[in-house]
C-alpha cells in the first residue's frame, strides 16, 4: 500500500509574506525610493510657477493639464522602467528565482509581490505629489476621475510591460539599469518629458504620441479635462502591454 504525499501550493500567506519582504528591500534601495518620488516633485515645483498662472480652458491651468499628467507617468515608468527589472535581474543573478523554480512557491509569487508592492509605492508617490501640488499650487482634481483611473492602471500596465521587456533581456542587475535609463530617457524624450511634444520636429511629436510615454501623457491630459480619451493613444498602450507581455514570457529566463 503506497501513499502519496500531498504538495501544498502556497497561499495568500506565503504571498503576505513575500510581500512584506518585498517591501523591506524597497525601503533599503535608499534611491530606488528617493528618485521616483524626489525626481517628479521636483519637476513639479520647478514647472508649478509658470503653468499655475495659465488657464488652458474651464478653469483648468497648464498645472492640471500638463504638468500633473507629465509628474505621473515619470513617477510610473521610474518604478516600472527603472527599479522593478533591477529587483528581478538581481533576483535572477542571486539564483533567487532558480531556487524558488524547484519549490512549491512558484517564481511568479515573487513577480506578483514585486507588482503589489510596486503599485503600493506608485499609489503612495501619486497621493503625495497631489497632495503637494493641490494644497501648495492649487491642482484641480481631473474632471473625470473614473476615465482618469482607468487611464491610470492601463498606463501601469503598458510601463510595466515596457520594464518586463528590460528584466527579460537584461542579464545583470547593472544591465537592467543601464537599459531602463535607456528606455526610460528615449521613452520621455520622445513623449515630451524635455520641453513638450512642440519642442520637436513634427515627425517626432507624431511617433512619441504613439509610443507608451507620450501615449501616457496625452490620454491622462484628456482625462484631467473631461474629454474624450483617443482611442489610438488608449490602442497603443494596450498594444504595449500585450507585447511587453509575450515577449516577457518567451524571452523570461529564471537563471
Amino acid at each position: 500500500m503506497t501513499t502519496t504525499a500531498r504538495i501544498r501550493r502556497p497561499g495568500i500567506r506565503s504571498l503576505g509574506i513575500l510581500v512584506v519582504s518585498e517591501a523591506k528591500m524597497v525601503l533599503r534601495d535608499t534611491a530606488g525610493m528617493i528618485v521616483p518620488l524626489g525626481l517628479p516633485l521636483l519637476v513639479l515645483l520647478t514647472s508649478a510657477g509658470s503653468a499655475g498662472d495659465l488657464v488652458i480652458v474651464d478653469g483648468l491651468t497648464a498645472l492640471d493639464l500638463y504638468v500633473l499628467p507629465l509628474v505621473i507617468v515619470i513617477m510610473i515608468a521610474t518604478i516600472g522602467v527603472i527599479n522593478m527589472p533591477s529587483f528581478l535581474a538581481y533576483y535572477r543573478r542571486a539564483g533567487i528565482l532558480r531556487r524558488l523554480a524547484v519549490t512549491p512557491a512558484s517564481p511568479f509569487l515573487v513577480l506578483a509581490a514585486q507588482a503589489i508592492v510596486s503599485a503600493i509605492q506608485i499609489i503612495a508617490g501619486i497621493a503625495l505629489a497631489f497632495t503637494v501640488a493641490a494644497v501648495a499650487l492649487g491642482a484641480q482634481a481631473p474632471r473625470s476621475i473614473a476615465a482618469a483611473l482607468g487611464v491610470l492602471a492601463l498606463v501601469i500596465a503598458a510601463l510595466y510591460g515596457v520594464g518586463l521587456m528590460v528584466a527579460a533581456i537584461a542579464p545583470t542587475p547593472n544591465s537592467a539599469v543601464a537599459l531602463g535609463l535607456v528606455a526610460f530617457f528615449a521613452l520621455g524624450a520622445l513623449g515630451g518629458m524635455f520641453g513638450g511634444p512642440d519642442s520637436l520636429p513634427s515627425a517626432l511629436a507624431e511617433f512619441g504620441r504613439w509610443l507608451p510615454f507620450g501615449a501616457a501623457v496625452e490620454c491622462l491630459t484628456m482625462a484631467w479635462a473631461g474629454d474624450t480619451i483617443p482611442i489610438g493613444q488608449l490602442f497603443a498602450l494596450l498594444v504595449t502591454v500585450c507585447v511587453g507581455t509575450a515577449t516577457a514570457a518567451v524571452l523570461f529566463r529564471w537563471e
